[in-house]
């Protein structure tokens, strides 16, 4: 088995309820509310091993949260290495009006690491034992985090023979291309930013996925295009893949959940066109759940049987 990590800058417990109807000034009866445990990376390991495929979550954990979303991984038996900080871990909170079917999504700001947290984290990822074959770093970046950042886990990964797979943003993300990564999953607006080219539909996504390549500093690039399904290319392979017609209840994990089923593929040796399709199964799959919850694994099969037949 190769051996997979997952790094989260800023997780989060997810905390959500339902309610029949959504008025102001009142007090509103909710369902018993539901807590998961949340952040990019975290998301990806958890979908790994949705799908049988074990990994190590590394993350910065604080206070009474932070020992609540260690407890909430270790009940869904996902490997992690919390590094303790002094900031308490956020939590966001998601209402279902069901009257309506609508869901409000409650996003509390990320907590800022201080800088000897960050290096802790670092020293975690260099001293790891066995070296790691993918590193995942997924999530947004902490306010106030080194812009270099995700430059020296670049660094590390290749240090370790690792292939880095970045899903995050920013000035950050930046950095983390011009040292070197194996895959990178922008959606429309970073990757956008990224290369000053107003990426709107394929053709424009093909236009700026070419312009990261070509530069030699990436291996893979995967775009998210939302409906439109996803774009990738390669060096010697490039497919724009439509997304499946199914009914969507929630978007919340989907991105992470496609992340997932890509590191899934490539962790079992599957070719980039198995790749891709298998990451579209499992995110569209996510999108077939209410709230938080990520893909059911029946569905992604099904999903990914059908895509890889076009």
């Amino acid at each position: 088995m190769k051996h997979i990590i997952t790094l989260t800058l800023s997780p989060v417990v997810d905390k959500s309820t339902t309610v029949d109807r959504i008025v102001a000034d009142q007090k509103l009866p909710c369902d018993e509310p539901r807590f998961e445990p949340g952040g990019g990376g975290i998301n990806v390991s958890r979908g790994l091993k949705r799908l049988n495929v074990n990994s190590v979550a590394i993350f910065p954990s604080g206070g009474l949260t932070g020992q609540h979303l260690q407890d909430l991984l270790k009940a869904e038996h996902i490997n992690q290495v919390p590094v303790l900080t002094e900031k308490l871990t956020r939590e966001n909170f998601i209402v279902v009006n069901r009257e309506v079917h609508e869901e409000y999504r409650f996003g509390m700001p990320a907590v800022e690491l201080l800088p000897k947290e960050e290096l802790e984290i670092l020293r975690v990822i260099k001293n790891l034992s066995p070296k790691p074959k993918f590193m995942v770093v997924s999530g947004s970046m902490p306010p106030g985090s080194s812009e270099d950042f995700l430059a020296k886990v670049a660094r590390i990964a290749q240090q370790d023979g690792a292939k880095l797979i970045v899903d995050t943003s920013g000035e950050a993300l930046k950095n983390a291309v011009e040292e070197g990564v194996y895959l990178l999953k922008p959606n429309q607006a970073e990757l956008s930013k990224l290369t000053d080219i107003e990426v709107k539909d394929k053709n424009t996504a093909e236009e700026a996925a070419r312009k990261i390549i070509d530069k030699g500093k990436c291996e893979v690039v995967v775009v998210s295009l939302g409906a439109q399904g996803a774009y990738i290319a390669s060096r010697g392979y490039n497919e724009h893949i439509a997304a499946p017609d199914i009914e969507k209840r929630s978007t919340v994990g989907a991105g992470d959940s496609m992340v997932a089923g890509m590191v899934y593929a490539a962790e079992k040796g599957l070719d980039l066109r198995q790749m891709v399709r298998m990451g579209i199964a499992c995110g569209s799959a996510a999108t077939m759940n209410a709230g938080p919850e990520l893909f059911k694994r029946a569905d992604a099969e099904r999903l990914f049987a059908e895509l890889i037949k076009n």
